[in-house]
């Protein structure tokens, strides 16, 4: 039986990925910095699906979070099969208005956790000639929109970088580009969501769903809904400076509040 580790497993996009990949039979390794609620979910898993999930008490903002996380995967007698490094945030504010401190720790999840624990799990997955790397960025990545937009866009370019040097060995690596969806996220950063549209959210179930045929696909950029591959089309053929224009009002209309 194969083992998955996902990082900000307890909510959201990573509690959708939990729920499905029990339900087809992995074991689990749940990663998150609320041990209750882990436990929570690990003995709900375990009683529904019947597999086995392992809790990781882990801050990906601390550097003993992820040595923990990375000392995990590189253990080579209960190996990871598949990695979710899905654990993520939002700051409210504009730039100069997040206090530095903030920005920093977000580039920490979303770039060095990113990176560490990637190479954490790649290299024995390499030696095994099997496995994969779900990153989980968003489609921010592809609008000039501040540090979050800037921290996803380094997601998806390290993330396919390393899935070009790594064609070949059995090792598969995705980066995920989720619009808005429904889960904690916003609540968490203090951002009003009101005023996005309804056809802008996606189900987290469904949104996993194509994630992890994309991944059997082989593609290494997933935007599994086609209201956003139609809208990042859109993005490809928009000017810069006007796409830096419409980015920022629209980060104003459906941003923080």
């Amino acid at each position: 039986m194969t083992t998955a580790l996902i990082t900000g497993a307890t909510a959201g996009i990573g509690a959708a990925f939990a729920r499905r990949l029990a339900a087809d039979g992995h074991n689990l390794v749940l990663v998150a910095r609320d041990t209750k609620r882990l436990q929570e979910q690990a003995t709900e898993l375990h009683d529904r699906h019947g597999i086995e999930a392992e809790v990781l008490t882990a801050d990906l903002s601390e550097e003993d979070g992820i040595t923990a996380v990375e000392q995990r995967l590189a253990d080579r007698t209960h190996p990871v099969d598949l990695l979710v490094n899905n654990a993520g945030f939002g700051n409210k504010g504009r730039f100069l208005e997040v206090p530095m401190a903030d920005e920093l720790t977000m580039l920490k999840v979303h770039c060095e956790a990113v990176l560490r624990l990637t190479a954490a799990a790649a290299q024995p997955m390499r030696e095994r000639g099997r496995g994969g790397v779900v990153n989980v960025a968003s489609v921010a990545a592809f609008v000039p929109r501040g540090t979050y937009g800037a921290s996803k866009a380094w997601v998806v370019q390290f993330t396919q970088g390393a899935a070009r040097d790594l064609a070949g060995t059995g090792v598969r690596l995705m980066a995920l580009c989720p619009g808005f969806v429904r889960t904690e996220f916003h609540q968490r950063a203090g951002m009003g969501t009101d005023n996005i549209p309804g056809w802008m959210w996606l189900d987290a179930d469904k949104l996993v769903a194509a994630a992890l045929a994309d991944l059997a696909k082989g593609k290494s950029l997933s935007i599994p809904d086609p209201r956003y591959k139609a809208l990042m089309g859109v993005v490809k053929l928009t000017p810069r400076g006007l796409l830096g224009g419409l980015s920022s009002r629209t980060g104003r209309k459906y941003g923080p509040q």
